[in-house]
């Protein structure tokens, strides 16, 4: 099952994170790399939140004087080591991770579990922003009293992703209920692109136009997929029909799909 590969638990996932090779290149160890949510500097002392400090002393067993990698999501990341009153930064190390070009996914919602598969697997493969769509046939909606509590869990899934997977800034989760809201907000410059079985531009053309975008936008119809209303309120915020292959993808699985392909054109 898809959604079976994202760890249930924050425990589970925390578990899970992965270590990157230290950044001088000496021995065959790693670091821990764990995001910061306040700005960082070199010499400055940071406080760890409970949940890091369980993770660091009893999960992964570091102790005072362990070297650890920093990031708050502005850029680059810092050298660091955990001492009895926290983490204390060292150096700055410049190094870029991005995608050269933006990319916003607006996943039509789904189940939750696959929503959360898909945050996860398009992080790590560098998607900046995200905004989940109650659309017409949306299978999961969000009333106000339940949506900052997903929200936050959802924003805690990328960094998680984030942490793994080398990114030095934390992509952005929001909810919208409408696709017209989001496709308006869309700064100009924008490529926009429509996934849909019956796209009639085949991605082998499409392609050739990220190197004259600012940005890209990717659209996912939900389980159900788009309806025809859609289709075409998409199409007049210039959001073109996408056809990424012969084959009928699930909801989760497009948006990492294209972005894998669009990172190895960028990379």
């Amino acid at each position: 099952m898809v959604g079976g590969a994202l760890p249930r638990t924050h425990g589970d996932m925390m578990r899970s994170r992965k270590e990157t090779p230290s950044p001088d290149g000496r021995g065959s160890g790693s670091l821990i790399r764990l995001f910061i949510d306040q700005p960082l500097r070199e010499g400055a002392e940071v406080a760890p939140s409970a949940g890091q400090e369980h993770y660091l002393r009893r999960v992964m067993r570091q102790e005072d004087g362990s070297r650890l990698i920093l990031f708050d999501g502005s850029g680059g990341e810092y050298e660091a080591t955990l001492h009895r009153t926290g983490l204390r930064v060292a150096g700055r190390i410049d190094i870029e991770r991005e995608l050269p070009l933006p990319v916003t996914v607006i996943q039509g919602a789904c189940r939750s579990e696959r929503i959360e598969w898909m945050l996860q697997k398009a992080t790590e493969l560098g998607a900046a922003a995200f905004t989940i769509v109650g659309c017409a046939r949306a299978t999961l909606q969000l009333p106000e009293s339940r949506r900052a509590r997903r929200l936050k869990r959802w924003r805690r899934i990328v960094i998680e992703a984030a942490e793994q997977s080398g990114r030095t800034r934390i992509p952005t989760v929001a909810w919208a209920d409408r696709f017209d809201t989001v496709a308006a907000a869309l700064p100009p410059g924008t490529l926009r692109w429509l996934l849909h079985p019956r796209g009639t531009t085949p991605w082998a053309e499409a392609r050739g136009a990220l190197a004259h975008a600012d940005a890209l936008a990717l659209a996912v119809g939900p389980e159900g997929g788009f309806t025809d209303q859609e289709v075409t309120l998409l199409e007049r915020h210039r959001f073109h029909p996408l056809s990424f292959g012969p084959r009928t993808m699930r909801s989760e699985t497009a948006a990492p799909a294209l972005l894998a392909a669009v990172q190895a054109l960028l990379a």
